[in-house]
């Protein structure tokens, strides 16, 4: 006993080295992007401890573990089941050229999937910033007949979060079904308002639970979709959480984002997908009639697909969707996202596009709400800078918004952020719109926020100090973990 307690720190260091050589050695045996790979490597081979303690909790690799295999077959199940209840007419790209301008022709299928086909019949309205989100969505609330199903990363009992939720309590005595699932690390609402929601009837569901017991990596992979689907006929999806954050006269700070509010067929592959997340966090048996999927009777006709990505599925389905769109430019690209800590295949895309006198515009914070991704963020844009690309900073406030715009004929709103965690990690969903006047109006969007920015100056960004190009680096280095 005398011998382990005077040698106590050299045991705990071998002991650390022993499991650090052992996760090594998983690591490279599940040959995961060489550049993450290594960024873990690196952490658990040059901080004892802490290496351990981050690649315990963030790095563990679940996409092909129990836990996600068994969503991906209750997806295969739910969606099986409500196609063949409901007979859910899908169509491809190829039935309606008609529709579709001939540039999008250069995309042939963005994004090739049995859970997203293209719908056609559609009205999309977009929404610029939480103010007017949630007077339209309160609307839509109070009007609701059949059901309300809510599905977001970040829900608070704030000022905006408590009249909402008072809303849906309003709505469940009236005998509506409500049903929410909320990401059990981004939301936090009060055992008193979770007492309020279970008493109206309203049923709430985490997503994913991290509590210390199950302390294996669940804070990795979260939940940040941001869906509502109203009566089966109205939804709701982009970057625009419920919290006082996103309403700027409840907020000290100015927030720009970007949300849609959509009419159509397009609800019917949301509600899907909320069916799908709802089966696997809840332990009730899913009920799923006609009356989810009502007909719609709308005379607008935008093509769009909801493209949904996350750690159960086979591919990256939006980030490969981002990728084809942006190679496939002949004129322009303008990207608006709140953080910029993209895989090599989106860096190259953007340089090639760029270098080919492509116009490729990208709009980020100034300012983030995070020091690393700030840092990690400033060190790819030298690169873009070289090649072509015009990067603008937002000085007004946080700019949360993730659009693309292509071609003034294709777009995306979404949810997902141009990063490693939304690309690979978290579980989320994009619209792809094809038309003309949805691209044009995001572009308005987009040239309005430029009047708000900063232009960056390749000269000027290279003369920073070497102190702040050495954080940067560093940063860098762990972007595949942030």
């Amino acid at each position: 006993m005398g011998f382990v307690r005077n040698h106590i720190w050299q045991i705990l260091i071998i002991l650390n080295y022993a499991i650090a050589l052992s996760a090594v050695v998983t690591i490279l045996l599940k040959k995961v992007n060489p550049t993450k790979a290594l960024s873990y490597i690196i952490g658990l081979l040059a901080f004892p401890f802490l290496g351990l303690i981050v690649y315990y909790l963030f790095g563990q690799e679940h996409r092909k573990t129990k836990i996600f295999s068994r969503k991906n077959v209750l997806n295969q199940s739910v969606v099986k089941k409500i196609q063949e209840t409901l007979e859910l007419e899908t169509k491809a790209i190829s039935e309606v050229d008609d529709l579709l301008d001939q540039k999008s022709k250069l995309i042939p299928l963005l994004y090739n999937s049995e859970k997203s086909k293209l719908t056609i019949n559609n009205d999309v309205k977009l929404i610029k910033n939480g103010d007017d989100k949630f007077k339209l969505l309160f609307k839509d609330l109070k009007e609701a007949k059949h059901h309300i199903h809510l599905e977001y990363f970040v829900i608070k009992d704030d000022i905006i979060g408590t009249e909402l939720l008072n809303i849906l309590c309003e709505k469940a005595k009236e005998g509506l079904k409500i049903r929410i699932v909320i990401d059990d690390v981004g939301s936090s609402i009060s055992s008193k308002m979770k007492r309020q929601l279970k008493d109206s009837g309203i049923e709430m569901n985490p997503f994913m639970p991290v509590m210390f017991t199950k302390f294996t990596g669940q804070m990795n992979y979260r939940d940040h979709r941001k869906i509502t689907v109203i009566d089966g006929k109205i939804g709701y999806l982009g970057g625009i959480n419920v919290s006082d954050d996103y309403v700027n006269h409840n907020n000290k700070r100015y927030w720009r984002d970007t949300h849609l509010r959509i009419v159509g067929e397009a609800v019917k592959p949301m509600q899907i997908l909320f069916f799908t997340t709802w089966d696997f966090v809840s332990n009730s048996e899913l009920e799923i009639s006609k009356d989810y999927f009502p007909e719609h009777n709308c005379k607008e006709n935008v093509p769009l697909q909801i493209a949904a990505s996350g750690p159960d599925t086979d591919w990256s389905n939006i980030m490969e969707a981002i990728f084809v769109a942006i190679t496939n430019a002949e004129d322009h690209v303008y990207v608006t996202t709140p953080y910029f800590i993209p895989n090599s295949e989106i860096v190259t895309a953007l340089q090639v596009i760029a270098r080919s006198n492509k116009d490729v515009k990208i709009i980020i914070p100034k300012k983030s709400d995070s020091w690393i991704a700030e840092y990690a963020t400033n060190s790819y844009l030298e690169l873009l800078l070289e090649a072509g690309v015009e990067v603008y900073r937002y000085t007004k406030g946080f700019i949360h918004a993730k659009t693309m715009v292509v071609d003034g004929v294709f777009s995306t709103v979404g949810t997902t952020n141009m990063d490693y965690r939304s690309f690979n990690i978290n579980f989320e969903v994009n619209a792809l719109i094809y038309s003309k006047d949805i691209s044009h109006q995001l572009t308005e969007f987009f040239k309005a926020d430029l009047k708000d920015c900063h232009q960056l100056d390749l000269q000027t960004w290279r003369n920073r100090s070497k102190r702040t190009k050495l954080i940067e680096a560093v940063a860098r280095l762990m972007a595949p973990l942030l």
